[in-house]
C-alpha cells in the first residue's frame, strides 16, 4: 500500500509540475525549466523509493555496468564497415533494377 502512495504522489508531482509550466507562461522559461527538472527530480527520487521504483534502478545500474563490458569498434572499423554496407547496397540496387528493367521488358513483349 506504501508503494502505491509513494507513487501516486511522483505521479502527483509531476503533472502539477507540468500543468503550472503552461499555467505560469508570463514567467522566465529558464525558471519553468528550472522548477520542472526539480519537481521531475522530486517525483523521481519519491518513485525509486518504492519496490517497482527500486527494481527499476537496479535495472539501470546493471545497464551501465554491461555497457562499460562492450568492446566499441574503431574509427577505422567504423568506416570500413559502413562502405561496405553502402557498396553492397549499391550493388543490391543495381541487380533489382536489372531485374526490374528484364521483367519490365519481358511484359511489353508480351503484351504488344
Amino acid at each position: 500500500m506504501a508503494d502505491n502512495i509513494k507513487l501516486v504522489i511522483a505521479v502527483v508531482i509531476m503533472a502539477s509540475a507540468i500543468a503550472l509550466f503552461y499555467t505560469y507562461a508570463e514567467y522566465s522559461n529558464l525558471l519553468r525549466v528550472l522548477g520542472l527538472l526539480v519537481a521531475a527530480g522530486l517525483s523521481l527520487f519519491i518513485a525509486s523509493k518504492s519496490t517497482v521504483g527500486a527494481t527499476a534502478m537496479s535495472y539501470i545500474r546493471d545497464t551501465q555496468v554491461e555497457v562499460r563490458k562492450v568492446v566499441w569498434p574503431t574509427r577505422q572499423e567504423t568506416v570500413r564497415t559502413t562502405l561496405l554496407v553502402i557498396v553492397m547496397v549499391m550493388v543490391a540496387a543495381v541487380m533489382l533494377w536489372a531485374v526490374d528493367s528484364l521483367l519490365a521488358w519481358a511484359v511489353r513483349a508480351l503484351t504488344v
